[in-house]
């Protein structure tokens, strides 16, 4: 019996969304949708800081306007600590996870950068001893390694093809919980995936460079691996990628010039190239003829 095709969407209570965030949804929701699958809302709010309470109601409302419906959930990071922390009790007992003392200085100092801004660490805090450990600890909080094979990770992605990385050489032992307490969102997103039934994972090519760090940390902890479609990001002048903080062409300037939730997805639509006229549709109606599109690596999207 063929498994069920389940997607989500993912998005962090930081802000209103933007047409960066909202091309991400449409093509998680075209892919899976176009598959007979199901969609997961889930609200990535792990991050308790920047996470705003006035924004979880705001982006379900938002995706509900722009017709992105989802079919299970909210479900919500906050409150999951226990079941991360059971997860990184488990990876400790069947990989060397040890604390790491490096300041974002140091790391960038001894990493040596790589494809997509990933810096790969250099092992610094690998080797130390019980009694450096226990000194550094007594002036401050470590953040917490896993030791990464001298292996390669390799998947074809539905969109950009067939990707590979060799962890230890092109990544380098990873952060699986934060200085500060939390647990760090490789790992989070990798528990609540698979306790979800997530199994295809779509997202900004920004994210590409992450899926061998998420397939090794399935593998160790026992759990499915995923199909993963990397799609481009839409950018602003120069090359800079939309944010939130900036406003950039955020949803409510969106419609205030679009006017319809519909003319703005079939504005972003035809940008990407899923329609040939940039003309009002609903997602309704991008999905009855959708096909994955297959983008050449690293292509970005212009905002216009």
């Amino acid at each position: 019996m063929a498994c069920e095709i389940k997607g989500r969407f993912a998005p962090s209570p930081t802000g209103r969304m933007h047409a960066g965030n909202i091309f991400a949804a449409l093509m998680s929701w075209l892919i899976v949708k176009s598959q007979g699958g199901s969609i997961v809302l889930r609200i990535e709010d792990l991050d308790v800081e920047r996470s705003k309470p006035c924004y979880v109601d705001q982006v379900q409302r938002d995706f509900e306007l722009l017709g992105l419906t989802w079919d299970e959930g909210p479900y919500f990071q906050q409150g999951r600590n226990e079941a991360y922390a059971a997860a990184f009790e488990r990876l400790a007992d069947v990989a060397e996870v040890y604390p790491c003392f490096c300041t974002r200085a140091d790391l960038h100092a001894a990493s040596a950068p790589h494809r997509g801004e990933k810096l790969v660490y250099a092992g610094t805090c690998r080797g130390l001893s019980r009694e450096e450990v226990a000194q550094r600890m007594a002036q401050r909080a470590p953040s917490w390694r896993v030791t990464v094979p001298e292996q390669e990770y390799a998947f074809v992605d539905l969109v950009q093809g067939a990707f590979a990385q060799n962890l230890a050489r092109e990544c380098g032992d990873f952060v699986v919980r934060r200085s500060d307490g939390l647990f760090a969102y490789q790992l989070a997103v990798v528990v609540d995936d698979a306790e979800q039934g997530v199994n295809c994972i779509v997202r900004g090519m920004d994210l590409l460079v992450s899926t061998p760090q998420q397939m090794f940390l399935q593998d160790v902890l026992g759990l499915g691996r995923a199909q993963y479609a990397h799609v481009p990001l839409i950018v602003g002048e120069r090359d800079r990628r939309l944010s939130k903080r900036d406003r950039d062409a955020g949803i409510e300037e969106l419609l205030a010039r679009f006017k319809t939730p519909e003319a703005v997805i079939g504005h972003i639509a035809a940008l990407a190239g899923i329609i040939e006229r940039d003309e009002p549709c609903s997602c309704a109606d991008l999905l009855r003829e959708f096909r994955i599109p297959v983008f050449p690596d690293n292509v970005q999207i212009p905002w216009q």
